[in-house]
């Protein structure tokens, strides 16, 4: 990665120019100084076609998706505060219909669900919101934030011009609506809210739906216009947006992929900037870097956009079963601010950084008349211009994937990295540069081995046919029975053998095989573990094959059929299905034996949810023993004290198989540790348990486990981010990689000769305490890695020491000189590698306190 850096402390070429363009536009834009409060009074929100207006002033805006209920309320306020140190001037949020109305005419607005607390809050920051109201929301949410009851209502058809659907999603708009404006949110209020959105990403369900969907995307977007915001309607994906609401594009790219609103009076906007991916349980390690997002996002503003909002910005916690079918707890980690809510870099320094540059241009980009040049194939200048006032912006952009180049510019020369974009903030002087980590770690603690005492509760009471109440001839659909209060339907059956049935030869046992929609399962044959299968995101569908041994006389099968939370999108989401289908045994001496229409009996949960043993009130319901491990379908508990300090607190079940977690109670989440990705381990091991959850002393945790697992190897964890990084090349600075913030420099001299430079940044309120390593020459590896190569010259780490040691930022010289290396040695890459380790800032008159963080 890299960071051709400017932010924060502008190249001193580029800082005069940028505080007398900060100047300029104070004393050029009415009210500029101003621009970024929100105002106490009732606002006019407007938009013409080249951007939203705030009481008819243009404007630009850089905004981040926070969802409320993927974070506890605690951590509410310090998320919106990094939002803004980063330079967002808007937070956006769905609203999620299955969480606030769980049951018909219940609601809930109370803990990770106080929608308008966390509404309240970003006012409190000053900053501008966007509620997304759906209200179907996808969102890798259980069941696209639709509640299950939908789907019992007679003849519904979910989004579509459906008369049950419509007058349901009406009320709950309403009510939604309502609750914002008795609480003075919308703009036209005084309130932070300045966009409203309604459905989602639409276009697609159009097509399937044809001329019932263009009715009921016109009703929808008549619908929410009646509902007297004051603020504009949104519609994402939705090209072809009716009356005055806003179409959006949502993706990657959407300045090369997005051609804009068909109506041209309508502004560029981009709701879903996506971030990273979000992944799944069976996805291998994924990250989207800070330079291409950074590209995207100028090259956006240089077509002419004027809002971005990050997807997201902080991706939070998949909490208990709120995921989407096969969707992990931990959601966008690669976000600027990850899952624990810290700084992930370089992205969140990156996208400050950019958000900065982009405001010193704001006059020229609202305002400036909009001109392209050509440069060659791949390269081009766009400007915004007010020539009568030389206010003046360039975006110089280099598309080529491989090759940097020097671009000539008015006359003037620019070199342009690979895949980079350069911002000229007057037309003359780079203030940003598209193609600029600090490592997160994990620290063991005590509370791993004090009192590591599990105790276990066995579900494993295999129920049997006659036990159940629900019995149908075929195996019933899962959903309709869970009803979305449990993940977990025991299917059973009973069937007889006689001795002409049984194999002739003692080495064959048969094979018992299992069909079904989704999404795993467990099965048990007399009593006996069998196996357990399972389908994927992609094919949910899959077959449980599992060898077994069979007797004379009565056997009975018991399989207990779990889902990975419902499917979040797509035409008639009403319809789909989860559960086993055909079951037949295979190895039989009279052949294959089909039990699908044997008769089932079906037990919804397990006995464990239904006295809620993860509580401490249904604990002392049932009796505890010594634990065991690799005991499949087994509750364990035992008890913890929270770790000391401030850091988040993590759970590694890398021992276990799959399951549930809660602690004092609450549901942290399904983990999967049993299914591995292709690179070979399991796609998330690591859970993060907040603070709020837990108390300082005798906290409970609770594990349910499917397969087999070993709870007493499960370690508690605290995690930092407190190593930083730098890689850089004199030779070619094109070629630099690092892993911090602002951790890399390319300075202009001397009629444009590069001086590469490395600078290391600590989060804010640490300070550098150690120089970890330190190499010029050929070092190699990554960060938390690094090692010295056949060029190694010792004295780069005392140089970066004397440089760095107790400092927040540093900047480092890349050049042989300084560290005594040798440019003409075999196999050289004049390269710069330093990893160091931030701690909080020793207190006055208490040497080495830092060292002791």
């Amino acid at each position: 990665m890299r960071d051709d850096g400017i932010m924060p402390g502008l190249r001193a070429a580029a800082l005069a120019v940028a505080v007398a363009f900060a100047a300029a536009l104070a004393l050029m834009v009415p009210g500029a100084a101003a621009a970024w409060e929100l105002t106490k009074k009732g606002t006019v929100v407007s938009y013409d076609h080249r951007s939203l207006m705030i009481d008819g002033r243009r404007e630009i805006f850089f905004s981040g998706s926070i969802h409320y209920p993927r974070s506890p309320p605690d951590m509410w306020p310090d998320l919106i505060a990094k939002a803004k140190e980063g330079g967002l001037n808007v937070v956006e949020s769905y609203v999620f219909w299955n969480v606030h109305e769980p049951e018909k005419g219940v609601f809930n607005f109370e803990g990770r669900y106080d929608m308008i607390k966390f509404f309240k809050l970003i006012q409190e920051h000053d900053m501008y919101a966007v509620v997304r109201i759906g209200p179907f929301v996808q969102a890798e949410w259980n069941h696209g934030g639709l509640p299950y009851w939908l789907r019992e209502v007679p003849d519904i058809v979910f989004r579509t011009n459906n008369e049950p659907y419509k007058k349901l999603m009406e009320e709950f708009v309403n009510r939604i609506v309502k609750m914002l404006k008795d609480a003075n949110l919308f703009a036209s209020q005084g309130g932070p809210i300045i966009l409203a959105q309604i459905e989602n990403e639409y276009q697609h369900m159009e097509a399937a739906f044809k001329e019932e969907g263009t009715k009921y995307i016109n009703w929808a977007a008549k619908m929410a216009e009646a509902t007297g915001t004051g603020v504009p309607w949104i519609m994402c994906k939705q090209t072809k947006a009716p009356g005055e609401v806003i179409p959006t594009c949502n993706g990657r790219n959407c300045g090369d992929t997005w051609p804009g609103p068909l109506n041209k009076t309508k502004p560029l906007l981009w709701t879903e900037n996506w971030t990273a991916q979000y992944r799944v349980f069976g996805d291998p390690p994924s990250q989207r870097s800070a330079e291409d997002i950074a590209f995207a996002v100028a090259r956006f503003f240089s077509v002419g956009g004027t809002l971005t909002n990050y997807y997201m910005y902080h991706g939070g916690t998949n909490f208990g079963r709120t995921a989407a079918a096969f969707v992990m707890p931990k959601y966008y980690d690669e976000a600027p601010l990850d899952e624990f809510g810290l700084y992930k870099e370089p992205k969140w320094g990156h996208l400050r950084d950019l958000h900065q540059a982009l405001k010193l241009c704001k006059k020229a980009l609202l305002w400036g008349t909009p001109s392209t040049q050509k440069l060659g194939k791949q390269f081009e200048a766009r400007v915004f211009e007010i020539k009568d006032q030389n206010v003046c912006v360039a975006f110089l952009s280099n598309h080529n994937t491989k090759d940097d180049v020097t671009l000539t510019f008015r006359d003037k020369p620019y070199f342009v990295l690979r895949h980079s974009i350069s911002i000229l903030a007057d037309c003359k002087t780079v203030v940003f540069s598209t193609q600029h980590h600090n490592q997160r770690t994990f620290h063991f603690t005590d509370q791993t081995v004090q009192n590591n005492v599990w105790q276990m509760f066995d579900e494993e009471k295999i129920p049997k046919f006659k036990q159940a109440k629900i019995r149908t001839r075929k195996a019933e659909e899962l959903y309709n029975l869970t009803k979305d209060k449990t993940d977990y339907l025991w299917y059973t059956t009973s069937f007889k053998l006689e001795d002409d049935d049984m194999p002739f030869r003692r080495d064959v046992r048969p094979v018992l095989e299992v069909n079904s929609h989704g999404h795993s399962s467990v099965a048990f044959v007399n009593n006996v573990f069998v196996g357990c299968g399972h389908g994927t995101k992609m094919n949910k569908a899959f077959m449980l094959q599992k060898p077994m041994d069979l007797k004379k006389g009565i056997n009975h099968i018991a399989v207990l059929a779990t889902t990975m939370g419902m499917m979040d999108s797509g035409a008639y989401l009403e319809h789909r299905e989860a559960g086993i289908d055909r079951v037949q045994i295979q190895g039989l001496n009279a052949g294959t034996l089909d039990l699908t229409n044997n008769g089932w009996g079906h037990i919804v949960g397990l006995v464990g949810e239904q006295k809620e043993i993860y509580t401490e009130k249904g604990m002392g319901s049932v009796t505890w023993k010594p634990a065991v491990n690799d005991k499949p379908l087994t509750w364990y508990k035992r008890h913890f004290d929270m770790p000391s300090g401030e850091d988040p607190v993590v759970l590694d079940l890398d021992p276990m198989g799959k399951g549930m977690i809660f602690v004092n109670g609450q549901g942290v989440g399904r983990y999967w540790i049993s299914y591995k990705h292709a690179l070979g381990r399991s796609s998330q091991q690591l859970y993060h348990v907040p603070r709020s959850f837990m108390r300082e002393k005798d906290n409970v945790l609770v594990l349910f486990e499917e397969e087999g697992g070993r709870p007493d190897a499960v370690m508690i964890l605290t995690v930092k981010r407190d190593n930083i990084c730098t890689f850089i090349s004199e030779k070619n600075p094109a070629h630099i990689r690092s892993w911090q913030r602002k951790d890399s420099q390319i300075t202009a001299k001397d009629g444009g000769n590069l001086k590469p430079q490395a600078t290391l940044t600590c989060p804010p309120k640490k300070v550098i305490q150690q120089v970890v390593f330190a190499s010029y020459g050929n070092p190699e590896g990554i960060c938390g890695n690094y090692t010295v190569g056949s060029c190694h010259s010792p004295r780069a780490k005392e140089v970066a020491e004397k440089t760095c040691l107790g400092q927040q930022t540093c900047t480092l010289p890349v050049s042989a000189d300084v560290y005594g290396g040798d440019i003409k040695c075999p196999g050289t890459t004049a390269t710069l590698a330093v990893q160091a380790k931030c701690s909080k800032r020793s207190p006055p008159g208490v040497p080495g306190a830092a060292a002791a963080q």
